[in-house]
């Protein structure tokens, strides 16, 4: 597949706390984290653009238990938690997107609560490569939330991880993104 300047990759929240050791560890987090390292560096060699989302949620996020949400607190605003993965190392020139800082927004998708879609349209990006985690939340979410946008989207399916809070969670996530438009491909099939 031929890369240009209007295709961007999008690494959703590839950071400590959705990791291996953290509060909403994905089993697989780490080996997310190096195939997004090789694939953010093939794309960036190849003349694509490279964008890496985080939650960045302030103490008291809406979405942590003690405040009536679902989760126990993560990738608070300046913890090693909401850091990006060690491993996960991003060329020159990527975009950092922070999301979720309203604390009153969940912001699943990496589109909500972020200036990624007037990013990636101040770049005249036309096609989106989504990898990441969660498959079954901020991957699903950011893969319907660019399909509704308009993007031609890829999910790049070696380079997710489903947290599967039921199982085959992941599965019904990818089936949905599917569902919505979006194409299933692999990073070799992408970068070589």
């Amino acid at each position: 597949m031929k890369l240009t300047d209007k295709d961007a990759l999008v690494i959703v929240d590839v950071q400590n706390d959705f990791c291996p050791g953290g509060t909403l560890a994905v089993p697989t987090g780490d080996d997310v984290a190096r195939t997004m390292t090789r694939t953010a560096a093939a794309f960036s060699e190849q003349g694509g653009r490279v964008f890496a989302t985080q939650d960045w949620h302030p103490v008291a996020h809406s979405s942590f238990a003690e405040s009536g949400g679902p989760w126990p607190p993560h990738c608070v605003q300046g913890s090693r938690g909401a850091e990006l993965h060690p491993d996960l190392h991003l060329p020159d020139g990527h975009v950092n997107i922070k999301k979720g800082s309203d604390p009153e927004v969940d912001a699943y998708s990496g589109f909500l609560d972020s200036d990624l879609e007037a990013q990636l349209k101040g770049a005249d990006v036309t096609r989106v490569f989504v990898g990441g985690l969660a498959t079954d939340y901020c991957v699903l979410n950011t893969v319907l939330d660019a399909r509704r946008i308009g993007f031609e989207t890829y999910l790049l399916t070696d380079g997710i991880g489903a947290v599967d809070v039921q199982d085959g969670d992941g599965d019904r996530a990818i089936a949905r993104m599917i569902d919505a438009g979006a194409k299933s491909v692999t990073v070799a099939e992408v970068v070589g």
